[in-house]
């Protein structure tokens, strides 16, 4: 359906979780019971919030919209339908008989399972289920609170519900994980047939409990060598099934591919409301690359600010042309399509090529990337499992 009007994506961050997981450093709070009254407040926070920020994205229409956290199924489906009514009236449909992705994280728990036909009545869409793994020892190594034979369930569960559009999460390479373990993973998922399979392979993050491991050299990690076969596996195993990669850590049936994620990987607005939560503003006078703001962690900040109709914003950046030129080419990288130069001419003024003569050249000769006739820039098989060291290159 061609678009019919500038849009905008909204993310959702829900900070709590029942545990935090040794390798996450995203903005969590440990809440084993959600209580209603911390539930009410956080979520009138983020209504607050809504309309302080809407302002710099007056007249777009929605097009996506993703509840991400910690574990935002925490939240009931009366909260998550208040949440998505309120932004579904700020922003209409993107396009005339449209409707937006609204995608909502869930974590396999009978909690969670039970409150899944609510969600799909509130008007969620899209399901992300965070299994991470079928191997128990492994999801307990991961710190995970659920184990394997809940993946299937949720899964279930989320069909019975009437979800037509589910993916899952899968994490490789975790400590004590092997080739064959991966193959077992692999053979669930693929009975299971999700439309979406993010992969993601673990790494460890500062000032984690697995920081502090790895550096004890308590943390048994495959080498470089051994995470490779790993990533081309994942791949070939997915796309007998249909399941192709469109970016580097993602694979989808046709016309399953996130709307929300590809926003990010085109530079395109996205709207984050929520602890920790990041805004990419749209090109406007004094700021012809768009701003970036960053709210802050903290929650009894974010809350307090919040509640006073005020940003909740830790920090702010006006992007300049060299850092949007840089991010533009590293991020259309990622996607399998790869990065067009006649968009990128679009927004710069010139080509990639331009700019980064000598880093294309560089990657070219390496067999990092290849460069089309019309000056499209697309990573090679040998250039997706080096995706981070060729993003480097134009940071």
């Amino acid at each position: 359906m061609p678009q019919s009007r500038e849009t905008v994506g909204v993310y959702i961050h829900v900070p709590f979780c029942e545990r935090v997981c040794p390798y996450c450093d995203f903005a969590v709070v440990a809440a084993k019971r959600l209580g209603e009254q911390t539930e009410q407040r956080y979520v009138k926070a983020l209504l607050c919030e809504l309309e302080a920020a809407a302002g710099a994205f007056e007249g777009r229409g929605l097009a996506s919209l993703y509840l991400g956290g910690g574990t935002p199924s925490l939240l009931t489906p009366a909260s998550v339908a208040r949440i998505l009514d309120a932004v579904r009236a700020r922003f209409g449909p993107w396009a005339k008989g449209s409707a937006p992705e609204i995608t909502l994280e869930v974590n396999p728990s009978t909690v969670e399972r039970e409150r899944l036909p609510g969600f799909r009545e509130a008007g969620v869409n899209r399901l992300s289920l965070g299994a991470q793994s079928f191997d128990d020892d492994v999801l307990r190594r991961l710190g995970r609170a659920h184990r394997a034979p809940e993946n299937h369930r949720s899964f279930r569960a989320a069909r019975e519900a009437g979800f037509d559009n589910l993916s899952v999460d899968l994490i490789f390479g975790a400590p004590g994980g092997s080739p064959a373990q991966l193959e077992r993973d692999l053979d669930e998922i693929v009975a299971l047939s999700p439309d979406h399979v993010s992969t993601y392979q673990l790494t460890v993050e500062p000032k984690t409990p697995f920081a502090t491991a790895r550096d004890r050299g308590q943390l048994d990690l495959p080498d470089a060598d051994v995470a490779a076969s790993l990533i081309e596996r994942i791949e070939e195993r997915l796309a007998v099934v249909g399941l192709a990669r469109y970016e580097v850590s993602n694979h989808a049936r046709p016309g399953f591919e996130s709307r929300h994620n590809q926003r990010y990987w085109q530079r395109e607005p996205v709207l984050g409301l929520g602890v920790g939560a990041v805004t990419s503003e749209p090109a406007q006078p004094g700021a012809p690359h768009g701003r970036r703001r960053a709210n802050t962690r903290e929650l009894p900040l974010y809350l307090a600010r919040a509640e006073l109709g005020e940003l909740p914003t830790a920090e702010s950046e006006i992007l300049a042309a060299r850092t949007a030129r840089g991010e533009a080419v590293f991020l259309g990288l990622r996607r399998a399509v790869g990065l067009s130069a006649q968009a990128f001419a679009r927004d710069f003024g010139e080509p990639p090529r331009h700019w980064f003569a000598a880093e294309i050249e560089s990657l070219a000769a390496a067999e990092l990337i290849r460069e089309a006739p019309g000056g499209d820039l697309i990573l090679t098989s040998r250039g997706f499992l080096l995706a981070d060291e060729v993003a480097a290159r134009f940071v």
